[in-house]
């Protein structure tokens, strides 16, 4: 049992001290006749549609509902409404509120760039589309099927590579599932198998299978791995279908994933109701950030209107405490999600540029693709440090730069954002277009 806490103890006096400020002006701004809040920019509209799927790191935004953010900086007509896929929350976004569609979501951080590009969207259409924040690191789990619970899949997938090409030789079918082509899940679990010696565009079918849906399709045998956040890979092993191979986090450590996004048009067209949203989701990262609020965030996301799934399904993995299911146990996990703590609201643009070189590597964006040229139009973290700005972040937790450097992964590969091409280079697997 790993109880090793090295690092990762949070800075309470001062967490404490800054939200206690925090939520000391919500009350007050909350108390104060309507429309005085934020007087000096007013929000331009009181109203957005804003898209989730049911996972835990679409909870700053149930927190910014439940716990009144939104109203708090003048928004009180913002509905966040859950989406039954990633390629749903794809086709609102295009559609657009005026259209019966959404104006932003909780969303893979690679997709709006897809958006963006045209590359994902129906006859490659492009919709403009800006990234305000990131919503959390790490968080996401790879699972595999008990089918293959002699092998005890970890990090190496070796082992479950013969064992998937006896399969495979034998006439069986054999899938790996994530949420959303080019997009978080897609890259993880490709890069885990790739790295143990699994092309996944030839050893493997890769699938897409929408969240919710993952524990049902394992069930009957539909796939024998899959990457996906949570509840879903602890619903797993609580109903003995399967278990943890690994989270996301132990692959790259602090890995950058969901994002706040929202349509360029909605943005441009109110500057002042996008910085108040922004501003509300921060606060209500900070909120779940706080181990004392874990057990409530756990309640929240179990409600009918947000996850809807058992509080038993929830609660461990957000306190930190995980049960791979194959007798491994680690209590307050070193890459558990994060919300707020070591910058994980902050969308770093080297971060960006990695997703696009995976999109690049596994052949949904093309190799001449103008990857920096894009990260300016999409990346707007000139938004989120006005935002910092207006809520008097601690300079501590404003990064200097717009690059956290050089990142290392758990098979010793290096991105260097200066040099992305030698990255790309140095994968023997990729499908390049």
């Amino acid at each position: 049992m790993n109880k090793n806490r090295k690092g990762h103890t949070l800075d309470r006096r001062r967490f404490l001290k800054q939200t206690a400020s925090l939520v000391g002006s919500t009350a007050l701004l909350s108390s104060l006749p309507a429309g005085w809040a934020l007087a000096s920019s007013k929000p331009e509209t009181t109203s957005a549609k804003l898209g989730f799927i049911a996972l835990t790191d679409a909870a700053p935004l149930f927190v910014a509902v439940e716990k009144g953010f939104f109203a708090a900086h003048g928004m009180t007509d913002v509905e966040v409404l859950k989406q039954s896929s990633w390629g749903t929350t794809r086709d609102n976004l295009v559609l657009g509120s005026q259209r019966n569609g959404i104006d932003g979501a909780h969303i893979l951080t690679p997709m709006p760039y897809l958006i963006s590009s045209g590359a994902m969207t129906s006859n490659n259409v492009p919709v403009p589309m800006s990234i305000l924040a990131r919503l959390n690191l790490n968080g996401q789990c790879i699972s595999v099927g008990r089918e293959h619970a002699d092998l005890e899949v970890r990090l190496d997938t070796s082992e479950f590579a013969q064992a998937i090409a006896a399969k495979r030789a034998n006439g069986d079918a054999v899938n790996a599932a994530m949420t959303f082509p080019g997009g978080t899940h897609d890259m993880w679990i490709r890069y885990w198998m790739a790295a143990g010696g699994i092309d996944p565009n030839r050893d493997i079918s890769t699938i897409v299978v929408p969240p919710a849906q993952m524990v049902a399709n394992m069930r009957v045998g539909s796939m024998e791995t899959f990457c996906v956040c949570e509840p879903w890979n602890h619903q797993l092993i609580n109903q003995g279908i399967g278990y943890t191979a690994n989270t996301t986090g132990e692959l790259w450590n602090d890995h950058p994933e969901k994002a706040f996004a929202m349509r360029s048009d909605y943005v441009e067209a109110n500057p002042n109701a996008t910085k108040a949203l922004l501003m509300a989701i921060m606060e209500a990262q900070m909120w779940c950030e706080d181990p004392a609020n874990r057990e409530e965030m756990a309640q929240i996301c179990s409600r009918r209107r947000w996850i809807h799934a058992p509080y038993a399904d929830l609660i461990d993995r957000i306190q930190g405490n995980f049960d791979y299911g194959t007798g491994l146990v680690i209590e307050d996990h070193p890459q558990m999600m994060r919300y707020w703590q070591r910058h994980a609201s902050y969308p770093f643009k080297s971060h960006d540029l990695w997703f696009l070189t995976e999109n690049k590597r596994w052949g949904y964006l093309p190799q001449d693709f103008d990857s920096q040229a894009l990260i300016e139009q999409v990346n707007r973290e000139d938004l989120w440090r006005e935002a910092a700005a207006a809520l008097g972040i601690d300079s501590a937790d404003i990064p200097d730069s717009t690059s956290r450097g050089v990142e290392t992964f758990f098979d010793g590969k290096t991105f260097d954002p200066e040099d992305p091409q030698a990255y790309l280079d140095s994968h023997e697997i990729k499908r390049l277009a």
